[in-house]
C-alpha cells in the first residue's frame, strides 16, 4: 500500500477540551505529529503572553494545531461525495491545517516585530528545508511539501483547500476562538460550530455556508469581535508585551554596543545579528526565553535588568488612555520630563495601539483581505453574508482602534512629591 493510503492499525486518539476528541488514523499525520518540529509547538504558547492575566491561557500552538486539523477533518468529512469536493485533496488538506503554525517562534508577534522576521516564511522553510516534517512529507510523493507550502501561503491552485484554513470562516479562527475562551475562561468566543460544520458547502473556489445557517455565522462573527476586545487586545497583555518588546531591543542594543553579558546570549547572537538560519530559530523556544530573562536580572545594565524582573514578576506597567494623533506635545513634553526623572523615555514611556476589522468583506482592488463569507440561497446563488444580515452590516468595515500610553507608575511613585518633575508629569498623565 502506498504512504499516503496508509492507516494505523487502530485510531488514534488525542483527548481534547474543546473538541472532545482529535481522531488520527491516516499513518502520515501521525508521523508528522511525531516530528520534532512539531512537538516544538508544545512550548510555545498560543497566546503569547496573555497567561499573565488570564492565568489559565497556558495553551500551546500544539494543542492548536491539532484543533485545526480536527475541525478540517470533520469537514472533509461532510464534504465526501459532493459536488465540486476533490477527495484526492483530503490529506493535503489535513497536512496543511496541522502544520499550518509551524514557523512560530517565542512570544509570536512581539519577537518577530523586534527582529524583523515573519513566522511565514520559516514554516515555508520547515516544509522545505532539511527537516523531519520535510522528509515525512516527501515520502507521500515527489513536490508534496511543495503543495503543503503553497496551501499556508494561499498560492494553492485550488482556492476551495486554501479557504479551508484561510478565509473569513475558517478551521483556524473556529479552533482558535473556542479554543482561547475555554483557557481564558471567558464566555464570548463560543459559538455553534457543529451548525456551521454541517451547513458548510464546497463550492469551485471557496466553502460557502447556506443560508439557514446564518444565525450560527453572525454569532461566530460577534463572539470574533468581542474576543479581539476582552482578550486578545487586553491592555494588561499589551503591558506585557510591551516589556518583552522592550527587553529584547534592549538586549540587542546592548549587544551591539560591545556590552559584556555575564552569560553570553549564544541563543540570541544570530537574531541580534539579524541572521538566524533555521536549526539556530528551532533552538530558541519560550523555555529557552525565560531563562534567560531570569539571568539577565543580574544583569549590571539597571535597563535590563529592571525589564526583566517586571516580566518575570509580573510588575507590569501601568496605563492612562492616550492618543498620539491629538496629544503629540503632551507626549513629546513627557518624553523630555522622563529623561530628566532618570527614566529612559525609549523604554519606560511607551503607546500601543490595537485595531480591528471585526468583518471586513473583500473590496476589488484591495490586496490580502480574506474571502468574505457568501450565503448558499436555496435557489443556489451566492450572497455576501453582510447584504442579508443586519448585525453582521453594522460592524462590516468598521476599524476600531484603541491608544494606550504605557509608564512604570511605581518608578514615578517612588520619586519626591518635593519634585517638580514628577509633579508636572503626573498632572499630564491624570490632569
Amino acid at each position: 500500500m502506498a504512504y499516503r493510503d496508509e492507516k494505523l492499525s487502530e485510531e488514534k486518539v488525542f483527548k481534547d477540551p474543546v473538541h472532545r476528541y482529535v481522531h488520527v488514523r491516516d499513518r502520515v499525520i501521525w508521523d508528522l505529529i511525531g516530528t520534532a518540529e512539531f512537538q516544538r509547538l508544545r512550548r510555545i504558547k498560543q497566546l503569547g503572553t496573555s497567561y499573565l492575566t488570564f492565568h489559565g491561557a497556558e495553551h500551546s500552538r500544539f494543542n492548536h494545531s491539532l484543533g485545526v486539523y480536527e475541525i478540517v477533518r470533520r469537514i472533509i468529512e461532510n464534504f465526501k461525495d459532493r459536488p465540486n469536493w476533490d477527495d484526492e485533496e483530503r490529506l493535503l488538506c489535513l497536512s496543511a491545517a496541522l502544520l499550518h503554525d509551524l514557523g512560530h517562534g517565542p512570544f509570536s508577534h512581539s519577537f518577530e516585530k523586534v527582529f524583523k522576521l515573519d513566522h511565514e516564511d520559516f514554516t515555508q522553510a520547515i516544509l522545505l528545508g532539511d527537516t523531519e516534517v520535510n522528509q515525512v512529507l516527501r515520502r507521500v510523493e515527489e513536490g508534496f511539501p511543495e503543495k503543503v507550502a503553497d496551501v499556508i501561503n494561499k498560492t494553492y491552485s485550488n482556492k476551495l483547500v486554501v479557504s479551508l484554513i484561510s478565509s473569513q470562516i475558517d478551521a483556524d479562527r473556529m479552533d482558535y476562538l473556542q479554543r482561547d475562551a475555554y483557557f481564558t475562561g471567558v464566555s464570548y468566543g463560543h459559538f455553534d460550530m457543529e451548525r456551521i460544520l454541517r451547513v458548510m458547502r464546497p463550492m469551485e473556489d471557496q466553502v460557502v455556508v447556506k443560508e439557514s445557517g446564518m444565525h450560527a455565522v453572525e454569532d461566530y462573527i460577534m463572539s470574533r469581535y468581542q474576543m479581539y476586545w476582552q482578550v486578545y487586545f487586553h491592555p494588561v497583555t499589551r503591558s506585557a508585551e510591551v516589556i518583552l518588546t522592550k527587553i529584547l531591543h534592549r538586549a540587542k542594543e546592548l549587544y551591539e554596543s560591545d556590552y559584556t553579558f555575564k552569560l553570553e546570549p549564544v541563543h540570541f547572537l544570530s537574531f541580534f545579528e539579524g541572521k538566524p538560519n533555521l536549526s539556530e530559530y528551532l533552538a530558541l523556544d519560550e523555555a529557552v526565553t525565560l531563562y534567560y530573562f531570569q539571568t539577565w536580572m543580574q544583569e549590571e545594565d539597571p535597563v535590563l535588568s529592571d525589564l526583566c524582573h517586571r516580566f518575570v514578576n509580573r510588575k507590569l506597567f501601568k496605563y492612562i488612555e492616550f492618543n498620539p494623533n491629538s496629544q503629540m506635545n503632551e507626549w513629546m513634553e513627557l518624553y523630555k520630563l522622563f529623561q530628566k526623572a532618570g527614566l529612559n523615555p525609549d523604554y519606560y514611556l511607551v503607546v500601543d495601539s490595537s485595531s480591528d476589522l471585526p468583518y471586513d468583506f473583500y473590496r476589488p482592488g484591495e490586496e490580502g483581505e480574506r474571502l468574505p463569507i457568501h450565503l448558499l440561497q436555496p435557489n443556489q446563488e451566492l450572497k455576501e453574508l453582510s447584504r442579508l444580515s443586519d448585525i453582521v452590516e453594522s460592524i462590516s468595515g468598521k476599524k476600531r482602534t484603541d491608544h494606550k500610553l504605557y509608564i512604570p507608575l511605581d518608578r514615578l511613585q517612588e520619586m519626591s512629591n518635593r519634585s517638580k518633575t514628577k509633579k508636572r508629569i503626573m498632572e499630564i498623565l491624570y490632569g
